[in-house]
């Protein structure tokens, strides 16, 4: 069980070279300081010290057996970290800097607090430039799950990262809001065919060509008990969940009929992630309007958004249609399907 946090004040840092400066102080000292990547905001700490890593784990109440990603911004970082197959090389050449996290040998340098104790480690050079100049100026790869409480909707702004980490992490670097929207591809290169861990914006038809076939990880099933270690960030668990109960739905006569029956069952306020270009008739609703569900890649740009704004307006249940499973769409139902699991 986790330690209580202790309470600080968490410095608001701009993106200035002043505050990028004074951001990688805190992280040399051992600190936590939120920032943005192009994909969600990430939780950094150094990643070659174990007590920073623990701090990580305390202000997310993260359990353990969920590992962490390593953020590095050159060359002479990642082989600090991992050890480089032919296979990774090429994967490396083709999406760094980007959303894809490479599952790599760990180095001796990381502790099993980043992997949970297994032997890869997952590692990923951001393309945000503000990511890149802080990684930079602090010297250090920086371990950085999502900056949330663990199991709830990653943020994409640092207001986001406020909701949910103001008083427990030392500082929160503003570089408005993430363009992706979801985080990264996880993959395992090391084996044929590849395993796919994650969905995100570098997609299996975009791999494939690079560096041969992707399969997509089928997670066991889960038991009550607490789980074994994870073996990638993101999967076989809870996550990216509002407070409100999540119904999906898969097409527009579908949101009409669970409208329809979710209102005759309950009294509670109900929200919907609407598309563009959808229509519905009940009054007494909370809408975020959504992309179109043709368009993954608008959706997921503000999937995280309209689940916080939602959650944010005391809903009970949010309605939401999922995009066909293809491109981006993998990626948003991935994180939907989590979300609306049961706790």
């Amino acid at each position: 069980m986790n330690h209580p946090v202790p309470t600080r004040t968490t410095e608001r840092l701009t993106s200035s070279p002043q505050d990028i400066t004074r951001a990688a102080e805190i992280l040399r000292n051992g600190g936590t300081v939120a920032f943005p990547t192009e994909t969600v905001y990430g939780l950094g700490a150094n990643a070659l010290d174990a007590a920073a890593v623990e701090r990580i784990f305390l202000a997310k109440d993260r359990p353990h057996w969920d590992p962490l990603i390593v953020h590095v911004s050159n060359r002479t970082m990642l082989d600090e970290v991992a050890t480089v197959s032919a296979q990774a090389e090429l994967l490396i050449e083709a999406f760094w800097p980007g959303p894809l996290t490479l599952l790599l040998p760990r180095t001796e340098k990381i502790s099993d607090a980043v992997t949970a104790g297994r032997s890869l480690v997952g590692v990923r050079m951001p393309a945000h430039p503000l990511a890149h100049a802080l990684i930079e100026a602090a010297g250090l790869p920086l371990a950085a799950p999502s900056a949330n409480r663990f199991g709830r909707i990653s943020p994409t702004t640092a207001a986001h990262v406020l909701q949910d980490l103001d008083h427990r992490i030392d500082a929160v670097l503003d570089g408005g809001a993430t363009t992706v929207g979801v985080e990264s591809t996880v993959l395992d290169p090391n084996q044929s065919p590849m395993i796919l861990y994650r969905p995100g914006a570098i997609t299996p038809a975009m791999l494939e060509p690079i560096a041969g076939p992707v399969t997509i990880y089928q997670p066991p099933h889960q038991t009550p008990s607490e789980p074994q270690s994870q073996p990638s960030p993101g999967v076989g668990i809870r996550h990216y969940a509002p407070r409100a109960r999540l119904i999906l739905v898969d097409s527009e006569a579908d949101l009409k009929s669970q409208l329809a029956a979710t209102h005759a069952t309950t009294k509670d306020r109900i929200g919907v992630m609407l598309p563009q270009g959808w229509t519905i008739t009940t009054t007494s609703l909370e809408v975020f309007p959504w992309n179109s569900i043709e368009d993954p890649t608008a959706l997921a740009q503000t999937l995280f958004v309209g689940l916080r704004e939602l959650d944010s307006r005391g809903v009970a249940i949010i309605l939401c249609p999922m995009p066909k499973p293809e491109g981006l769409g993998l990626a948003i139902r991935d994180r939907l399907k989590k979300a609306a699991r049961a706790k």
